[in-house]
């Protein structure tokens, strides 16, 4: 058992071995919400079918347990059901790609952390999203001392995970590209909204490590640095489409890039209105007919009724419901060579089963 008052040393135990290599996380992968029932409990059976659908889209990894998926509030219990859940449908379809499973692991208590990490390896999850811990604002020489001893002791590649808005820290680019030299950080998921910080990131990482954006509307422009995906909210509601903007990136098809960020900005940018992440995107995703409420957990809130009247008609614009609200449109598998053939009347069974 680790001791509660552990405090890791910043020691470089481990380092990466030589020789460039493509990072093993590429694509869209979605930061997955978390359905609950209206009385606040959670909803396995709609979580299970919206990662069915997720997986019949094409999408390129999932990821439980995040911020979009309501962690703060969730227990324990529940949320190694839900890595649980999310690995087990991940393996369901015999795919030429494989879907990640990333489990959000995080918090602000370095043994903790190392344990749910340990916990999701046991549950079959390939890799930890690991948030700088927030509230205690740990600086540099701390962040990184924190890094280390998850990739050293818990059992799986990390992801790191910067989000200065919501934890108070910066994992800047000097104490991440340190950190990249740990064999087993895989990727930063960089939401700090500094270019400069993301552009050098991109460009003096290892080969292997990847850069995930950490906000969909910066998703083109850190594809553009030599980024290589991004851990997405929007991708709850479009998935084949977020995939198929990165590979469009990927294959330098920068034309078609641009075109579907521009295309979905409007998506992109009411996801974060009318409250903090989540609440927007659950709402749009009850609309859509793809969860049965847009419950979320106190302190958090539903859309109110104008913003809630703003969203459907975002979604009526950008064809994702019709008048009536409530319609899906079945997606298309973005790379149909790599995937299994989609499933349309499977896609479209999940709204009956919400209705």
């Amino acid at each position: 058992m680790i001791p509660p008052t552990a405090t890791p040393a910043v020691v470089a135990t481990a380092t990466r071995p030589a020789g460039p290599t493509e990072p093993p996380l590429r694509g869209a992968f979605t930061a997955l919400v978390t359905p609950f029932t209206r009385d606040g409990s959670l909803d396995d059976a709609a979580f299970g079918r919206f990662v069915r659908w997720q997986v019949l889209a094409g999408i390129d990894g999932l990821v439980p347990c995040g911020t979009t998926g309501e962690s703060p509030t969730l227990s324990t219990a529940e949320r190694e059901r839900l890595i649980a859940m999310t690995v087990e449908i991940a393996s369901e379809r015999v795919l030429r790609a494989p879907v990640r499973v990333i489990a959000g692991t995080g918090t602000n208590d370095t043994s903790a952390t190392i344990r749910a990490t340990r916990r999701a390896a046991e549950l079959g999850a390939d890799a930890a999203l690991v948030v700088a811990p927030y509230y205690n604002r740990p600086d540099a020489r701390m962040l990184e001392a924190h890094f280390r001893a998850v990739a050293d002791e818990g059992d799986l590649p990390v992801v790191v995970y910067n989000v200065p808005s919501r934890t108070g820290t910066n994992v800047d680019a000097e104490t991440f590209l340190r950190l990249a030299s740990h064999p087993r950080v895989i990727a930063i998921k960089e939401a700090s909204g500094n270019l400069e910080q993301i552009a050098r990131i991109c460009r003096d990482r290892p080969r292997d490590v990847a850069v995930l954006a950490g906000d969909d509307a910066w998703t083109l422009p850190v594809l553009a640095l030599g980024g290589d995906g991004v851990v997405s909210v929007a991708s709850n509601e479009i998935p084949s489409e977020l995939v198929a903007l990165c590979a469009a990136a990927r294959d330098g098809d920068w034309i078609a890039a641009r075109r579907a960020h521009e295309r979905w900005l409007p998506l992109l940018l009411a996801n974060f209105r009318g409250g903090p992440n989540p609440v927007a995107v659950k709402g749009a995703l009850a609309l859509m007919g793809l969860i049965p409420t847009d419950t979320v957990r106190g302190p958090l809130l539903p859309l109110d009724t104008n913003a809630r009247e703003a969203m459907a008609a975002t979604l009526r614009q950008l064809g994702l419901i019709d008048a009536g609200g409530g319609r899906i449109r079945a997606p298309q598998a973005a790379t149909p060579q790599d995937r299994a053939p989609l499933d349309v009347e499977g896609v479209r069974s999940i709204q009956d089963a919400v209705a």
